[in-house]
């Protein structure tokens, strides 16, 4: 699978734009720059180009089928090439949908020991690929839109005025090749991860419905073989990380949101160097581009570089941390949980770092879709965050600091997890004993400040 966020590799900052180019302006047929450069523009070059690009379109909508799809990425294709991948999927059996409902029920028994959080999960389910597929295709789309959304955008924007106004309702035509190129790139990224997440929950984001808690028994058959522990312990394990994240994302409201909006945060701050686009296209005869397969590999060259800007870098270190918190709480919590009833439980746990550290499909799939990486360094140090919060303040202080997104760690708390735990149990500067009354004045303190005259706030003017 690609690592680059559907075919747009990250350009480092340093990267010199004019590296590779031979001297001169690149240009396609006829000497007329692909960039759209006004000086030496040509209006029937572009109207050639888009009848080509509307002829391709058409023979790659007609060979996808019946049906398309609107929007900035086209999930119809996404979906038929995921599925394509899986190719045949047999139903799970009902004796492994009940060893799941099983081990959940048991899983859910031992975590109310270890968290004040109450289950999360109303029904727990055993998912083919293709079910995780259909029941989580919705998240993905609040994931990729905002990201393909702003890309698509510079197709436009970066067109001068005179190109613009000749290429009027035709410009339609280069989302709609937008979109295809982006429905491919998830396809295909998609078809791979559903055949080897384990849970509804596996990559940190609850990509399943509110409530549902999902695991995969033919993707833990894979991943148990090989492993010194009983397929049992296995599957109680695995049971109990997901019924310990959905405890977090259902009874923590603002968490859900807040890691979506983080994707859209990231996406907003993306920027198009358009010299890469004229330098690719140099030689390229407008032709082939009736042919899909010219497309693709366009696209798969990196061709289209958005820069890193320093709003993403700052999204980026954002969702990176919070993920990294979700990941250690969890860990936390189940070793809590399980850790005297199941000896493996401290390898597994490992098992699943080295995954994930090696280029498993949580990291290959943020990869694709934002170019985020998590560092397996950021998830051990939530961990070992969480542990000597509990240590020091019990599961009340610890889960208390869910209570509101100002009272989590932040990304230098990760690097210094003895200062934030002085701070929670009142050794710190900026003390507060009881993260719930913290949260209810920190709330007075706005609500009076909305009230201005009314409340204890600003002075009448």
């Amino acid at each position: 699978m690609s690592n680059l966020p559907f075919g747009f590799s990250n350009s480092d900052d340093d990267q010199d734009p004019d590296k590779n180019r031979s001297g001169g302006e690149p240009t396609g047929p006829g000497g007329v720059p692909f960039g759209f450069n006004p000086e030496g523009f040509d209006p029937a070059q572009l109207g050639q180009m888009l009848t080509q690009f509307g002829q391709m379109l058409s023979g790659m909508g007609s060979a996808m089928g019946p049906g398309g799809s609107s929007g900035p990425v086209n999930y119809d294709v996404a979906k038929k090439l995921a599925l394509q991948q899986l190719g045949t999927v047999a139903p799970v059996s009902s004796g492994t949908a009940a060893a799941v409902t099983d081990a959940a029920h048991l899983a859910e028994l031992w975590l109310d020991g270890s968290t004040t959080l109450p289950a999360g999960a109303t029904r727990t389910v055993a998912w083919t690929a293709a079910e995780w597929l259909d029941n989580t295709l919705d998240t993905w789309k609040r994931l990729c839109d905002p990201v393909a959304e702003q890309v698509s955008g510079m197709w436009v924007s970066g067109l001068p005025e005179e190109a613009r106004q000749m290429a009027g309702p035709m410009l339609g035509m280069l989302g709609q090749m937008g979109g295809l190129a982006f429905g491919s790139q998830l396809g295909q990224a998609l078809g791979q991860l559903s055949s080897e997440v384990l849970t509804s929950t596996d990559i940190g984001l609850p990509l399943g419905p509110n409530g549902v808690a999902a695991l995969l028994p033919a993707a833990i058959e894979k991943f148990s073989e090989g492993l010194e522990q009983p397929d049992r312990e296995i599957l109680v394990f695995l049971a109990a990380r997901e019924a310990a994240h959905q405890r977090l994302f259902v009874h923590v409201p603002w968490l859900r949101q807040r890691l979506l909006a983080t994707v859209e945060d990231y996406a907003r701050g993306i920027k198009m160097d358009f010299s890469a686009i004229e330098e690719a296209a140099q030689g390229i005869d407008p032709s082939a581009l009736t042919d899909p397969s010219k497309l693709e590999e366009l696209l798969q060259q990196g061709t289209f570089e958005p820069q890193t800007t320093p709003e993403q870098k700052q999204a980026l270190e954002r969702l990176e941390t919070l993920l990294a918190l979700i990941e250690g709480w969890v860990e936390t919590v189940v070793a809590a949980a399980l850790g005297e009833r199941l000896p493996g439980v401290a390898a597994l746990s490992e098992t699943l770092r080295r995954r994930r550290a090696t280029g498993g499909p949580a990291e290959q799939t943020f990869a694709t879709l934002v170019g985020l990486e998590l560092r397996p360094r950021k998830v051990r140090e939530a961990s070992q965050l969480w542990r000597q919060l509990t240590e020091a303040a019990g599961m009340d202080g610890r889960d208390g600091v869910w209570a509101h997104p100002d009272l989590l760690p932040d990304s230098t708390d990760l690097d210094n997890p003895a200062a934030f735990v002085d701070r929670v149990v009142g050794g710190g500067s900026s003390t507060f004993d009881d993260p719930i009354a913290q949260l209810e004045a920190t709330e007075a303190r706005e609500r009076e400040e909305r009230e201005g005259p009314g409340g204890a706030g600003s002075p009448e003017k």
